[in-house]
């Protein structure tokens, strides 16, 4: 029988061999384009929506229902999809990721109907999804921990320039070659990722190998979120929406049961209850994706109806904010290499609530320089938060569950949003009264938007909180 000496040289040897074939920037650059690639298209979708309506003579619920499919498969197999990275691979499941969001791409591009489009769209989610719960788990298990930050930084930058880009590209290549082009585009990058991935990376990450997976939990886990994302989604359009939204409610909380009394859980309980980093700094996310995610709705209308501005000109101010993000974010992950990622992490939750508590006392008068400021300060709040907080999560646990705990953050952002688009749908309710928004019901709309950036400010006061509570006395 080997010795453990012995049995731990062989596991060095094994993880260095590993190393020496996978390269660092060849990793970076394939997670990086993929990960450029889902908010690229699912920005630039939402441009293309109109002239897809006009084509496929879709309604406006169809058309919600496009971006609407897409963000609820994501949600329902992201974590499904990490576990099932740490059991057979990441690097396998992020390279067949990147082959379905390729393939769906392809066949929405030839889309004879906008039932088709939902559909394709929904099983696009399924390989975003598949890239999404790994590539950052990826990255963690290739660059050195004192890397981490800065690869994270890129990757981040990576999410907000293809939500930067998404309008503009998009916009210009709908406008020259027609709503079809948009999909096009995404077969040679999803080509490029998918064949430098199987060149690049040839080692494979799977920690948990040999252990069964939990598909009682995931099924468990997905009947919750679609319960919880079509309730809020539906919230002032019908009563019964509330229902659903409870019943997904009670669904998590029975999820979370079943997880405690299950051997080899799809979410592993003890991440919460034996490590306070992980539960604080995830909890952490969930706050902070709630108190941004609304900013975006609320001034895109603040701009247009109260401000007079076109549609182009509210998007040139409103894309400050993703631009500052995707710059900042290298540079913020590079000081969470240097110094504390919980320190750096904590500093970018002040400066979220400090934007959102000026953005809360913004007024018809507000000058232009002081919202390009706000939007500004917003976004380097973001990139100081974002990737040391993630660099922090992904630290926190063993390699085996790198990708549960890269999905868990997902669903993190996931449920942040709902958050927000709940506290915002039930404030318009009650202020707005169903009214549309014009000149006679502006000051209703400007307390409905104050009250909610500051409902907004005090999540982030919450988030900062718990950031402290996971810092080392």
């Amino acid at each position: 029988m080997m010795n453990i000496p012995a049995l731990l040289i062989c596991l060095f040897k094994e993880k260095m061999s590993i190393q020496q074939k996978t390269s660092p920037g060849a990793t970076l650059f394939a997670v990086g384009t993929a990960t450029f690639m889902m908010p690229f298209m699912l920005s630039g979708v939402g441009v293309a929506l109109p002239s897809i309506g006009r084509e496929l003579t879709a309604s406006a619920i169809q058309l919600s229902l496009v971006e609407t499919a897409y963000m609820l498969s994501v949600s329902i197999f992201m974590l499904t999809m990490g576990r099932l990275g740490d059991i057979h691979g990441r690097r396998r499941v992020f390279q067949y990721g990147i082959a379905v969001f390729t393939l769906m791409g392809g066949l929405l591009s030839q889309a004879w109907s906008i039932q088709a489009v939902i559909g394709f769209r929904f099983l696009q989610g399924i390989g975003g999804a598949m890239m999404a719960s790994t590539g950052v788990a990826i990255v963690v298990s290739v660059f050195p921990p004192e890397q981490r930050g800065k690869a994270l930084g890129i990757t981040v930058a990576c999410v907000y320039a293809g939500l930067s880009c998404g309008p503009f590209i998009g916009g210009a290549l709908i406008t020259a070659l027609g709503w079809r082009s948009l999909f096009y585009l995404c077969i040679p990058l999803g080509a490029g990722s998918f064949f430098l991935v199987g060149w690049k990376l040839r080692g494979e990450w799977a920690d948990a190998k040999g252990e069964p997976f939990d598909w009682k939990g995931a099924i468990t886990y997905a009947c919750a979120m679609i319960l919880l994302i079509v309730g809020a989604s539906n919230l002032g359009h019908s009563g019964w929406s509330w229902g659903l939204l409870a019943t997904g409610i009670a669904g998590i909380g029975m999820f979370i049961a079943l997880e405690a009394a299950t051997k080899h859980p799809v979410l592993d309980i003890s991440l919460f209850r034996n490590n306070r980093v992980f539960a604080l700094s995830s909890l952490a996310a969930l706050l902070n994706y709630a108190a941004t995610f609304g900013v975006t709705f609320f001034f895109s209308l603040y701009l247009q109806f109260v401000k007079g501005m076109t549609p182009q000109h509210a998007g040139a101010i409103l894309i400050v904010q993703p631009v500052a993000q995707a710059l900042f974010s290298p540079l913020c992950g590079y000081l969470s290499d240097r110094y504390s990622a919980a320190w750096v992490a904590t500093g970018g939750m002040a400066l979220c609530a400090t934007g959102l508590g000026l953005s809360a006392n913004v007024s018809a008068s507000t000058s232009l320089a002081v919202l390009v400021a706000v939007f500004l300060l917003l976004g380097l709040g973001f990139a100081l938060f974002s990737s040391p907080n993630m660099s922090v999560i992904m630290g926190s646990v063993a390699p085996r569950h790198l990708g549960v705990a890269s999905g868990f953050v997902g669903s993190m952002r996931t449920l942040g949003m709902m958050t927000s688009m709940t506290i915002i749908t039930v404030l318009l309710s009650v202020f707005m009264k169903g009214h549309a928004i014009t000149f006679d019901t502006q000051t209703d709309f400007l307390l409905t938007m104050h009250t909610a950036l500051t409902c907004f400010c005090m999540l982030c006061g919450a988030g900062i909180l718990c950031s402290f509570g996971r810092l080392r006395r």
